[in-house]
């Protein structure tokens, strides 16, 4: 079944990795012209942007070194949120869009468990996401070398596996979703509803103190609180992550295994 899936998944995946990349090779080039001249490119950035956006876009007070660079442009939005749709729509692909189709009776009624079923096709979505990641790393670090970043591959490779567990989280709760209603546009719902408040109360809402306590509950948090392009791995925020992806994976096989599939 995980290969089954994952060859389901080969266009979708290849299309994805060469837009990521072409949108992250296009980017960082631009550093090239940042970099003779950071101070005003800095300056420039954080003159141009009204505070609210500032802080939604991440602050841009780095924007001017390769770390900050990198994180403004590559890792504090747009690239999170490519791979969290791209996870959405492989993880709808899993079981509401056949149960949609009509086409999930045919997959159910084989001798394989429904627990089983929903743990294979979360395995495919977690080896697509990481096939993906794996491709636009090394695309990363390339282009990032080529631009003078001056990044190490190591703190690159720690951000990414941030954008990959993030990707995951949001894939296993549009699967956890998709397993409890058979929908794809109320998981996809909400997916984007999460995504875009718990992203906003990290950022934007970060000096309210009425909905600061809420970044607890934001996967956005754990993401990126620990600055892993400055500081490192931060182990104890991404194993966060790793937990709640595992309980929604769990409970993509529980609602999944109790409930009537309409076709």
């Amino acid at each position: 079944m995980i290969a089954k899936s994952l060859r389901e998944y080969r266009r979708a995946l290849i299309g994805w990795a060469v837009g990521v990349c072409a949108f992250m090779g296009l980017y960082i080039s631009i550093y090239g012209s940042v970099k003779q001249d950071p101070k005003t490119f800095g300056a420039q950035a954080m003159a141009k942007y009204p505070g609210a956006l500032k802080d939604f876009m991440g602050g841009l007070q780095d924007i001017g070194t390769g770390a900050g660079y990198l994180q403004a442009v590559v890792y504090q939005l747009f690239v999170p949120m490519l791979f969290i749709v791209c996870a959405t729509l492989l993880a709808n692909r899993a079981i509401a869009q056949p149960e949609e189709a009509g086409t999930l009776e045919l997959v159910v009624v084989l001798p394989v468990g429904r627990g089983r079923l929903v743990l294979e096709r979360f395995a495919a979505l977690a080896a697509g996401l990481l096939a993906l990641a794996a491709v636009t790393l090394l695309v990363t670090w390339a282009a990032g070398d080529a631009a003078g970043l001056g990044v190490p591959f190591g703190r690159i490779l720690a951000a990414h596996l941030g954008v990959l567990l993030i990707a995951l989280f949001f894939g296993a709760l549009a699967l956890a979703v998709g397993a409890a209603v058979g929908r794809r546009a109320v998981a996809g719902a909400v997916v984007g509803v999460w995504a875009l408040l718990g992203y906003m109360v990290v950022t934007v809402g970060a000096q309210v103190d009425a909905v600061s306590w809420l970044r607890w509950v934001s996967p956005f948090h754990y993401y990126a609180e620990g600055r892993p392009l400055f500081e490192g791995l931060p182990v104890g925020d991404y194993l966060v992550l790793a937990a709640a992806t595992a309980v929604l994976a769990l409970t993509a096989v529980l609602a999944f295994d109790r409930r009537d599939v309409g076709v």
